[in-house]
């Protein structure tokens, strides 16, 4: 009974704070600042690079603050970083330490119950990160093996799913972070690290020898990206969506994708090279904010 009171105690506390944060424009008004959330390994959406964020997502954050200064008549608005990993990025939403997560965050029905999220601005599948070496190329090939998954990704929910229904045999370890999922494989601690397939590719030019790896195996779903932001707050989501719809229809978007999905990028000066979806070409023009399930 005790641990149920003490549950039930948390949860409304948690929808307390969630409530009382609900009008972002008036909290960053009054406080005089927005925090902004990153992620430290979402390459090259949002990561690190000599301890500064950095990447495709950050840039659209600063967008977003640039916009809120002028919709609060606060020229002086204090922007904050804080870091978020998979696990904790909603719970943080809903207390009010951040106020906007843009990064590799996918948005589906489940989370939407809880938070709500902006027009999609990727999409992307679970796919293998493996080592050449390792002759693996497809899920079937990982039985009796280790596959490392980020904790609090989707990745993870549909790869045990899909290790059941499917009896792969696949033995499944959960990574803290998507630099840590990446170096139990480059250490071989794990036989492969299963995660979005962009960021897999975004993670092999960190590597010592990145020629030693690929991603392999069919994806196993679609799933939109979006910034994630409170619920129940249409103004603050207006606005958000107001900055991202623009630069989509613009152009600045597309200039934004160039720039850090085909071009040399930090830290090790190499190209992900990888042109623009059907999907999000497609989304440059609905400004769809659709989930994925």
């Amino acid at each position: 009974m005790q641990l149920h009171t003490t549950a039930l105690c948390a949860a409304l506390a948690l929808g307390g704070l969630a409530a009382a944060h609900a009008d972002t424009l008036a909290k960053v008004r009054d406080s005089g600042r927005i925090t902004l959330a990153y992620r430290e390994s979402s390459v090259p959406f949002s990561y690190l690079d000599n301890g500064k964020p950095i990447g495709m997502t950050v840039e659209m954050s600063q967008a977003v603050a640039e916009a809120v200064k002028k919709a609060v008549n606060r020229p002086d608005l204090k922007v904050q970083w804080q870091a978020v990993t998979s696990q904790n990025r909603m719970p943080l939403l809903a207390n009010g330490t951040i106020d906007l997560e843009c990064g590799s965050t996918t948005n589906n029905t489940v989370r939407g119950k809880e938070v709500a999220f902006a027009i999609n601005h990727f999409y992307t599948g679970t796919r293998l990160l493996v080592k050449k070496s390792s002759g693996i190329k497809n899920y079937a090939d990982l039985k009796d093996k280790t596959v490392a998954i980020t904790t609090g990704t989707t990745n993870l929910q549909v790869l045990r799913k899909a290790n059941a229904d499917k009896a792969w045999g696949m033995n499944i370890v959960m990574a803290k972070d998507h630099a840590d999922g990446f170096l139990l494989v480059e250490n071989d601690r794990a036989a492969a690290f299963g995660m979005d397939d962009i960021l897999l590719f975004g993670l092999i030019p960190t590597a010592k020898n990145p020629g030693d790896f690929e991603v392999v195996a069919d994806s196993l779903q679609v799933e939109p990206y979006a910034c994630m932001l409170r619920k129940d707050d249409p103004q603050f989501k207006q606005l958000v969506d107001g900055v991202i719809g623009d630069m989509m229809k613009s152009g600045a978007f597309a200039r934004l994708y160039d720039k850090w999905f085909m071009q040399p990028i930090a830290p090790r000066n190499v190209a992900l090279g990888l042109p623009m979806s059907e999907q999000l070409q497609k989304n440059l023009q609905d400004l769809s904010d659709k989930p994925a399930f």
